[in-house]
């Protein structure tokens, strides 16, 4: 196997052209005959690079309309023959194949044309088959051949060739790997496309694919290693915005910061979330901002402490002089005016996040969870439930105040690890319980946590006294509704369903409350 290989003969056909007439120029400046085709060769052309159709070096018209122009044994023969094998080089000659040294093709944009929402028959057009049969070729034999991909490729490749007169194996190897990689997720992408279109949300066959962005420092522990990968969606999110000021962004700042967008995204009114390794510490909605971070805040001050904060409207000076009154991590919201970004500039360390608009919490996709020798999917808890989807079981229905806040507390319950249990009045939270093992605990955790806030306010009642308790699935026993009772609660959201929610009527009804069923859980583990 050939270590450096000298390039006599490249053939370039690119869709995105950046780096191209410097590349061609370098390459025709060390007497490499150019090989190309269309829009490729005509840039080349106007910049002075002598170019070789590709169909007069292989005798073969370009046909139906483009669609056959490479797909020619003076092509791939010419990619895949070995120069090492002396029968590999008789029958080249034999059949008037010259050797490619080099490759460098990027392909049609599908990716790019099915997200603008282009016809079915304008998405098949761009189908590339030329592109990745040559890049395949060329990377099966990177023995001699040296395939690029990417516009970066070519500065790469021209920096090595200039130093050291041709392609070393190392090289080529990596991008054999990168050119691999690329036909995949193209791939990945077209029959996912194919998939949509009729209505297969799981296919026999899943293929995933993504874009490296950043090398982390580390994953969630420093012992272990990460990567951020773009899957080319335009959801706005954490993959989508722009970093305006601060440190490289964490494995955990990413997962947290992802969590506090999805949350912030299910109020129309101005929203404040607090996040705290991936839970909600404090959720709230009002006329401001600077109003909702208040109210948010005020739930559990001490967790919100180095949090990660998202806003569902642009932000203000106003609401950036009192998020940065305390240590904060990370602060992502559509966009944010020149005077908060000039509060948010006094903080040097804080990652700020433009992300452009807000996801729609109810669009469809697909979530991911690996397991052992395998991956989960599942839909986007895209659920949403209204007044009018509400079921009253007890005595008494919810005043309107308590309506507001049931439906309030669900949603933010719907991004609380389950078991879930969320206090709320006053269109914000007032006492969080995650994560436990039983939903009884979680009920006391969050009146514990709503006492330590009441406290910290120097208020003389808890603030859960008066609010009401929102459930992220059905109370199996009646012990979980009387400890919100007992917090103070005076009315009950949950998705019913127990074979004893007779038992838990019965004690709502015994104290007082009201109680509404939803008919939808939201488990999130």
């Amino acid at each position: 196997m050939t270590d450096l290989v000298p390039v006599r003969r490249a053939l370039l056909s690119v869709s995105d052209k950046t780096g191209l007439v410097e590349f061609g120029r370098f390459l025709a400046a060390r007497g490499v005959e150019i090989l190309s085709t269309g829009g490729t060769a005509r840039a080349l052309r106007e910049a002075g690079v002598p170019v070789r159709d590709v169909s007069e070096h292989t005798g073969f018209p370009e046909i139906l309309d483009g669609r056959v122009k490479t797909l020619v044994p003076q092509v791939h023969g010419g990619l895949l023959f070995r120069r090492d094998l002396p029968a590999h080089l008789a029958q080249a000659e034999a059949h008037g194949i010259a050797p490619i040294d080099l490759v460098a093709v990027n392909l049609y944009p599908f990716e790019a044309t099915v997200a603008r929402g282009a016809s079915f028959a304008d998405c098949v057009e761009t189908i590339d088959i030329g592109g990745p049969a040559m890049l395949r070729s060329a990377a099966k034999n990177h023995a001699h051949v040296a395939v690029l991909t990417e516009p970066a490729h070519l500065a790469e490749v021209q920096a090595e060739i200039a130093e050291r007169g041709g392609t070393t194996l190392a090289t080529r190897r990596r991008l054999a790997a990168a050119a691999y990689a690329r036909t995949a997720a193209y791939d990945a992408a077209i029959a996912a496309w194919f998939a949509r279109g009729q209505g297969e949300e799981f296919p026999p066959r899943l293929a995933l694919a993504g874009v490296l962005r950043q090398t982390l420092r580390y994953g969630e522990n420093p012992h272990q290693r990460a990567g951020f990968y773009l899957d080319g969606g335009t959801r706005p999110g954490v993959a989508t915005a722009r970093q305006v000021q601060g440190k490289e962004l964490s494995y955990n700042n990413l997962n947290d910061t992802d969590a506090a967008f999805e949350c912030v995204a299910e109020f129309d009114r101005p929203a404040i979330v607090i996040v705290k390794h991936a839970n909600p510490c404090g959720v709230a909605v009002a006329d401001t901002l600077a109003a909702a971070w208040d109210a948010a805040l005020r739930c559990d001050p001490v967790s919100a402490f180095g949090g990660i904060v998202a806003a569902n409207r642009p932000l203000d000076a106003a609401a950036a002089e009192r998020i940065t009154a305390i240590f904060t991590e990370v602060v992502i919201a559509p966009d944010a005016d020149e005077a908060a970004r000039a509060v948010f500039a006094r903080k040097k360390n804080l990652r700020l996040l433009l992300a452009g608009g807000v996801p729609d919490p109810a669009e469809p996709g697909l979530t991911f969870r690996s397991v052992a020798g395998g991956f989960l999917a599942q839909s986007r808890d895209a659920g949403r439930v209204g007044e009018a989807d509400l079921r009253v079981v007890t005595r008494r229905a919810p005043t309107p105040r308590e309506m507001a806040d049931l439906l309030f507390a669900f949603r933010v319950c719907k991004h609380v690890k389950s078991n879930a249990i969320v206090y709320a009045r006053d269109l914000a939270t007032v006492g969080i319980g995650a994560g436990q093992m039983n939903r009884v605990d979680s009920a006391r955790i969050a009146a514990w946590k709503s006492e330590a806030a009441a406290k910290a306010a120097g208020l003389a009642e808890p603030l859960a006294r008066g609010s009401v308790v929102a459930s992220d699935a059905f109370f199996p026993f009646a012990d979980g509704l009387e400890a919100a009772a007992a917090a103070g609660a005076t009315a009950v959201i949950q998705p019913g369903g127990s074979i004893r929610d007779a038992e838990v009527i019965a004690a709502a009804d015994a104290a007082g409350l009201a109680m509404v069923f939803t008919g939808m859980r939201h488990f999130r583990h």
